[in-house]
């Protein structure tokens, strides 16, 4: 769901343009009227402002982007220009390369089949080569297993689920996990890799109500390291994905410090997703708003960015 809203008195991409070259001429840059601008135009929108800026300037918006800005606000700006799949696309490319295998991990296991489909298509034709091909190539172990299963499955994405087969699961899983010596990995990557998310919270409450614990403290006793944080992920998302990147955001701002490349991702790939959703579920949780904490871990124009995507 889109959280993202147009100004009082829609421009076009033509004026857009004109007033991001005003913005960057002179001494130094306008950053908050590029703020102003950017931060209030959906995926199509920016496009556009690229496509004219291009054609008037005889210059990529991004290229310019670039070099006029620094910094957070720099990463943040420039990871919001492309369409949601494009960004996915680009993000887990860059942290497969950067071996930050945890963001990955995060970006893959969190997606939808359909939100997976279009971002691996992208993924080739902006790579040239297939998402399951680099995961491969950059991951290892459990890991790999897990994340190519998950990248190349087909998974339903309705609502029903067959109740005997989730309890068929949830033996399983059982039996590979907490009733043995060691653990069988395969059978927690098959299982999480290749059921439907309706069907994997059936598994969840089957396994709780059979065995008096849940499967998410399973996974936790039985798996360690980006593996754990992969089933985790998946397990999560299946239930409530809002809740899911509000904890993920909390954790990037909690302590000494603030995880901003965690932080920015968060806030960049939801907004255009289930922003609204996010906030809820911090509100909830944290007992404080969303947006107060990022106004609270962040400064300058990378937190008027941020607050500007998150809205009111």
């Amino acid at each position: 769901m889109a959280t993202v809203t147009l100004p009082q008195g829609q421009t076009s991409p033509r004026d857009d343009a004109i007033s991001l070259h005003k913005a960057f001429k002179g001494f130094g840059c306008d950053t908050a009227a590029v703020i102003n601008i950017l931060a209030h135009r959906d995926a199509t929108q920016r496009a556009h402002i690229r496509h004219e800026y291009k054609t008037m300037y005889s210059e990529d918006l991004n290229k310019r982007l670039s070099s006029e800005l620094s910094g957070n606000t720099k990463k943040a700006l420039l990871l919001w220009m492309p369409d949601p799949a494009t960004r996915d696309a680009t993000i887990v490319r860059q942290a497969l390369t950067a071996a930050d295998l945890g963001a990955a991990t995060e970006v893959i296991c969190s997606r939808t089949p359909s939100q997976i489909a279009q971002f691996k298509q992208i993924y080739f034709s902006i790579f040239g080569t297939h998402l399951e091909h680099d995961v491969g190539r950059h991951t290892s172990g459990d890991l790999k297993n897990l994340l190519v299963a998950y990248v190349i499955t087909a998974r339903y994405e309705g609502l029903e689920f067959d109740r005997s087969a989730a309890e068929r699961d949830a033996k399983a899983l059982y039996r590979a996990g907490e009733k043995r010596l060691g653990t069988d990995e395969r059978t927690f990557v098959e299982i999480f890799a290749g059921r439907s998310r309706a069907h994997l919270n059936a598994v969840s409450s089957a396994y709780e109500s059979m065995y008096g614990t849940s499967l998410r403290k399973a996974v936790k006793k039985e798996t360690s390291g980006n593996f754990r944080h992969g089933l985790l992920t998946i397990a999560d998302c299946a239930d409530h994905p809002g809740r899911y990147f509000a904890k993920v955001a909390h954790k990037a701002m909690k302590g000494l410090g603030t995880d901003d490349s965690t932080l920015l991702r968060v806030v960049v790939t939801r907004a255009e997703i289930d922003m609204m959703y996010v906030k809820i579920a911090y509100q909830n949780k944290y007992g404080k708003s969303l947006n107060e904490a990022v106004r609270s871990e962040t400064s300058g124009n990378y937190r008027a960015f941020l607050l500007a995507l998150l809205g009111h």
